[in-house]
């Protein structure tokens, strides 16, 4: 287990909430690998960015901060995680490329596992357009905003379709995640 594994765990028991953090992991360090970014931060950025979600959901993501900057993360680390929440829970516009990755990845994983749940072979049944047939269903996953996914794909600059292809690939090839256990 890395430094950033050992944090998830400190602050979040929750199996599924850990399952949703290491999907958001895999496809922050796919999209790393496309843009040449280093893969080790995004991927810790996709780790840790609901650090403080089940103690603390009144102030996600903001009572993370003390905790990452304690760790030794930087400026640019914290603020994509605090603009994955901007602006409904912070004033931390997405302005870098990895605060856009990171918001564009969230909320779409969280579907893609909900719905994968629903398979009988779970993410290997997963294909991108029965994902964005199933987003119109208002009842399914309610929690997951589906114009935050739109809003994510278009602020990365990658199509819809090519952005849920590549996240379900990306989770795929993670075993942490493509388990039914």
């Amino acid at each position: 287990m890395n430094d950033s594994e050992i944090l998830l765990r400190k602050y979040i028991k929750n199996e599924n909430l850990i399952k949703h953090c290491y999907a958001v992991e895999s496809a922050m360090k796919y999209y790393a690998g496309l843009l040449g970014e280093d893969s080790e931060k995004w991927g810790a950025a996709g780790l840790l960015h609901d650090l403080d979600w089940e103690m603390y959901p009144d102030t996600h993501p903001n009572t993370a901060v003390p905790i990452l900057e304690e760790a030794g993360y930087d400026k640019e680390f914290i603020d994509a995680i605090l603009g994955h929440a901007y602006p409904d829970r912070t004033d931390v516009p997405r302005e870098t490329q990895l605060a856009k990755y990171l918001f564009a990845c969230d909320e779409i994983t969280g579907f893609i596992m909900a719905y994968s749940l629903m398979k009988q072979n779970g993410l290997s049944d997963v294909e991108s357009k029965s994902i964005k047939k199933k987003m119109k269903d208002k009842a399914f996953a309610r929690n997951v905003n589906r114009e935050d996914i739109v809003k994510g794909a278009e602020d990365i600059g990658v199509e819809l379709d090519v952005h849920i292809n590549n996240i379900i690939e990306s989770m795929k090839q993670d075993n942490r995640i493509n388990n039914r256990n």
